[in-house]
């Protein structure tokens, strides 16, 4: 199997609304760590500095075997 980098960019506007970016698919976690350094300054992403992300995962996986639930704010 091979290891992939994905790397992201997450933020919520004033709305609460939930903007998410996927960047890039990398080979090494180094080009990912760049591809962020890159892109830190550039308009939009350097007034959220702190949304950035790299993600781990396999070439060839897929995630939620499982499954998924929806949970409504009240819900207990």
């Amino acid at each position: 199997m091979t290891d992939i980098y994905v790397l992201w960019h997450f933020r919520t506007d004033e709305q609460g609304c939930d903007h998410d970016k996927m960047l890039g698919v990398f080979s090494t976690e180094e080009k990912a760590q760049q591809a962020l350094d890159f892109l830190r300054d550039k308009p939009g992403f350097k007034d959220y500095p702190e949304g950035f992300e790299i993600l781990s995962g396999r070439m060839d996986e897929f995630g939620l075997k499982e499954g998924f639930v929806t949970v409504y704010p009240g819900d207990g």
